[in-house]
């Protein structure tokens, strides 16, 4: 075992001994950068400065030609520029890296990833090899500036990484790459698009804007920041009506796109694009008129020079986005016209010998148009990032050189790009500009953007008007700022765009989701009844409590009607005016009874118990204004009490009238001696006595469990009913059992005395008042258990009127007819004649 093991290691020795001994040779032909100087330590640098490339033909029967590039794309020229600036300045700096030369290699990466590859393996590998060059594994450069787009920096981090070769990039967002796990060595001086998309659905939320539109690049940029925005978008209840892609190499799926949009309701569009894919999309939208939609952008394309042409302004005008802060370099304006020509420039340097690269001056000849061109420095937002990238490496390299203003800076160190990663995590400087170079644990800076919109000025030039701003620094509620009296929104219209699937529920109404749609599509329906919503937008509709209830708008709770018969209501005027009715009939009864209480038909039958059955028919028909009005503790108490001793009392002196009918007739037959039994003393006692039970009754219903006034809120939703409750259902139903007891009782009595022999037989009176009162009372528990609301007390004072009025009629109606219509018949003979006539026989 330990035999092999020294084989193992020793084959080990012979592979690294010749690996140190092998010469290193270029495979292919060299590529050069577009730019270079040389110093002590090498800054390399990926800037897409043509946009364009043209590919040779691969036939496989010769060499390929060179890659051909076309198209300067100004915004990464200016940041070359930039760069070379930046070095410069350091360069002549006495108190930053003293005694120290930067140089710098800048390569063309045409926008390709060809190129971005074959760039990046040069900038590692290095130009030429002299005789005798050994591999040793060491990078000729110190860290990478670039790349300028998300996909392409990730290719170049993951291609440097395992080198441990720190890359900084002024303009890649995609928060895929604040993976340090993925990407140890990444730094980058703008913020991650992290903040950029949540900001896209805060200012998409600010507005109102619930029905949106997404478009993005299909490529890492895209993608990931897309995503971001849609899960914000979610979280901040934002539908998104769509969510499509392309990529600039697929014409077809931007035609699709075009599509969606035109035939999409949605009135917002948050296009995360780079710069070509919206200039791409632009082309298509101008091409077929489709305008009036409010773009909200990314900083990718906010600010885009490119896309200022004459015709944008109707696609695009009014359009909102977040941009890159701007900072001015001091004196960069004229460097670019004037000092970089002449010193950094190749084709136009003064000494012949500036570049040991083979020159071909015909490259360089579409960026020559540039030399007298710096109108768009100032909106060249991206510049100061790559300026404070150079300064970041420049302070890094600084401490690891020991650096001090008097002794200069210890040359003689070897650095290794692993070691500039360490000191890039450190870094804490201010620069010239003001601005404070440091980077966060994921490798970035702080997010702070400037919110722009696009409009116009007097001239009809486009301006990038900032109306805002997004600092990731402040506090929450400070964080995100809008002016949004300054902005001129889609199409220059001075009024807000709506941009919603469904219009706004108003109060009284909630929200009802349309099946199979976004939440924020959905129809409002109106609120149930007792139910209300006093909010726009109410998911729903909250219940009003007990005493309460919706007003006919459904958005406020008011106090529910309180229902009861009152005295000032029809109904309630019509009972009291039979009641008071039925009180006067009843008196001129007595008053007549009474003028004629010394004539037979009044003496017949125990005038008292006349006069008393009188007293309380009047009670009777009193006692039902005491269910008139508003129920009170008392009232509720008084109503029942009064009914049933007051109608026990009629009923009492009914019964004894009738067993004085069956007694008198008795009295009529010979030996009968029977009325000495039920004389006037009898039967007083027997009224006071039916009477007294009734009363004994309602003593303990009083006692034990009495009525009492309570609110029905169970029978109708919508209001009150203020009722008596009877407190005891068994004190209840024993008052209305007795009285009902005491009415067959007499029925019974009445119905076997009806053949008796008279004249004027009151037994026969007496039976059918009976029978009217048991048929209004029979009745009257059906209709008294169905009828809602205050129609219950009606029912009852009705059945008390009735039953009333039908004991008033019956037994005192002949009476009075005879008295006032046939006074011939009142006479005691006529009364008596019958029953005389047939003892005689």
């Amino acid at each position: 075992m330990l035999i092999i093991l020294y084989i193992l290691l020793f084959f080990l020795y012979c592979i690294h001994t010749k690996a140190e001994k092998t010469i290193c040779h270029m495979m292919g032909e060299s590529k050069y950068p577009l730019l270079s100087k040389n110093g002590d330590f090498i800054i390399g640098t990926l800037f897409a400065i043509h946009s364009k490339e043209t590919l040779p033909s691969f036939e496989f029967r010769q060499k390929p030609q060179r890659l051909f590039c076309s198209s300067v794309n100004l915004i990464d020229f200016r940041m070359a520029q930039t760069m070379i600036f930046a070095i410069e300045e350091i360069n002549t700096n006495e108190s930053l890296l003293p005694n120290v030369s930067i140089g710098y290699r800048i390569y063309d990466t045409c926008g390709s990833r060809l190129s971005s590859m074959s760039a990046t393996m040069a900038l590692m590998n290095g130009q030429e090899f002299a005789a005798g060059d050994r591999c040793n594994g060491q990078s000729p450069i110190h860290a990478i500036i670039g790349e300028t787009e998300s996909s392409a920096t990730v290719i170049l981090s993951r291609t440097t990484g395992p080198f441990k070769i720190p890359v900084i990039s002024p303009s890649a967002t995609c928060e895929c790459l604040s993976n340090r796990k993925d990407y140890p060595s990444f730094f980058r001086t703008i913020a991650s698009d992290y903040h950029q998309s949540r900001a896209l659905a805060y200012i998409v939320k600010h507005f109102g804007w619930s029905w949106v539109g997404a478009v993005n690049s299909d490529n890492d940029y895209g993608n990931n920041g897309m995503a971001i925005f849609l899960k914000t978008a979610q979280e901040e209840g934002i539908c998104v009506e769509y969510s499509v892609k392309f990529h600039r190499t697929e014409p077809e799926k931007l035609q699709k796109v075009v599509e969606t949009i035109k035939k999409g309701t949605a009135k917002v569009i948050v296009a995360f694009l780079s710069q070509v894919e919206m200039g791409n999309l632009f082309d298509q939208l101008s091409d077929k008129n489709i305008t009036n939609f409010q773009m909200i952008g990314v900083e990718a394309w906010i600010t885009s020079e490119s896309l200022m042409i004459p015709n944008s302004f109707h696609v695009l005008g009014g359009s909102l986005g977040f941009a890159v802060r701007k900072i001015d370099i001091e004196e960069f304006a004229d460097y670019v016209t004037k000092k970089f020509w002449h010193t950094a420039f190749p084709c136009l340097q003064r000494e012949g010998h500036s570049s040991q690269y083979g020159l071909n001056c015909s490259r360089y000849q579409d960026l020559l148009v540039l030399k007298n061109y710096n109108e768009d420095v100032t909106e060249q937002r991206y510049s100061s990032n790559v300026y404070k990238a150079v300064y970041a490496v420049a302070y890094s390299l600084h401490s690891l050189l020991q650096c001090t203003k008097k002794g200069g800076c210890e040359k003689s160190l070897t650095i290794q790009p692993q070691q500039v990663v360490e000191a890039l995590k450190k870094i804490n400087s201010t620069i010239k500009t003001g601005d404070h170079v440091w980077f966060d644990s994921s490798g970035a800076v702080v997010a702070q953007y400037e919110v722009v919109n696009w409009q116009q000025d007097l001239i009809g030039s486009i301006q990038f008007k900032p109306v805002g701003y997004y600092d990731a620094s402040l506090p929450p509620d400070q964080r995100f700022v809008l002016n949004t009296e300054n902005i001129i929104w889609a199409g220059g219209q001075l009024e807000k765009p709506r941009s919603v699937c469904s219009e706004s529920c108003p109060p009284g109404t909630r929200k009802a989701a349309q099946k199979g749609r976004p939440v924020c599509c959905y129809d409002c329906i109106p609120c149930a009844e007792g139910e209300i919503s006093n909010e726009t937008d109410s998911n729903n509709c909250k219940q009003c409590p007990g005493e309460y209830w919706s007003n006919a708008e459904k958005d406020k709770c008011v106090l529910k009607a309180i229902e009861f018969l009152s005295f000032t209501e029809n109904m309630g005027i019509v009972l009291v005016f039979f009641s008071l009715f039925g009180v006067g009939i009843t008196a001129l009864v007595a008053i007549l009874f009474y003028s004629k209480k010394d004539t037979p038909i009044v003496k017949a039958n125990n005038s008292e118990l006349s006069f008393l059955l009188l007293f309380s028919l009047t009670f009777g028909f009193l006692c039902s204004l005491t269910f008139i009005g508003r129920p009170t503790e008392w009232s509720c108490m008084l109503r029942h009490t009064a009914f049933g001793i007051t109608f026990v009392l009629c009923i009492s002196c009914v019964l004894g009238k009738t067993i004085v009918v069956l007694m008198a007739f008795k009295a009529t037959l010979p030996g009968s001696n029977v009325m000495k039994w039920f004389g006037p003393a009898q039967q007083r006692l027997s009224v006071l006595a039916f009477t007294l039970i009734q009363v004994l009754i309602c003593v303990l219903w009083l006692t034990i469990s009495p009525p009492f006034s309570y609110k029905n809120m169970k029978y109708y939703h919508e209001k009150i009913i203020l009722e008596c409750s009877l407190g005891s259902i068994i004190g209840f139903s024993a008052l209305l059992g007795y009285i009902g007891l005491l009415a067959v009782l007499c029925f019974i009595l009445a119905f076997l005395a009806r053949t008796l022999p008279d004249n004027f037989n009151e037994a026969k009176f007496i039976t059918f008042s009976m029978l009217i009162f048991c048929a209004v009372w029979l009745t009257f528990i059906p209709a008294y258990v169905s009828s809602p609301g205050k129609f219950t007390v009606a029912v009852e004072i009705f059945a008390i009127l009735a039953s009333s009025f039908g004991l008033l009629f019956c037994i005192f109606g002949p009476k009075c007819y005879i008295i006032l219509f046939k006074p011939e018949q009142n006479t005691k003979q006529h009364v008596m004649g019958k029953n005389l006539n047939h003892v005689e026989k």
